[in-house]
C-alpha cells in the first residue's frame, strides 16, 4: 500500500512539474488566460462573460422612470 501511495505522489509531482515548465522557465511566465474576456476575437464580436453581462444588467439605471403602485391600484378599481 505504501508503495502505491509513493508511486502516485511521484506521478502527480512529475505532472505538476511538466505543466509548470513554461511558467518557471519564462521570464514573466503566467498561466494562459482562457477566460472569455481574455480573447480578443470574442471581444471584437461583442461576446462577453455571462457573469459580467449579468452584473451590468443588475446595475440600477439612473435614468429609469420609477414605477408607481398607485397607478396599478387605480386600474384595478
Amino acid at each position: 500500500m505504501l508503495k502505491t501511495i509513493l508511486v502516485t505522489v511521484l506521478i502527480v509531482a512529475i505532472c505538476i512539474a511538466l505543466l509548470s515548465v513554461k511558467i518557471i522557465l519564462k521570464k514573466n511566465g503566467r498561466f494562459p488566460n482562457t477566460h472569455v474576456s481574455g480573447s480578443k476575437a470574442l471581444r471584437k464580436q461583442g461576446i462577453g462573460c455571462v457573469q459580467s453581462q449579468d452584473r451590468e444588467a443588475r446595475k440600477a439605471n439612473p435614468h429609469a422612470v420609477p414605477e408607481r403602485k398607485v397607478l396599478a391600484e387605480e386600474d384595478n378599481n
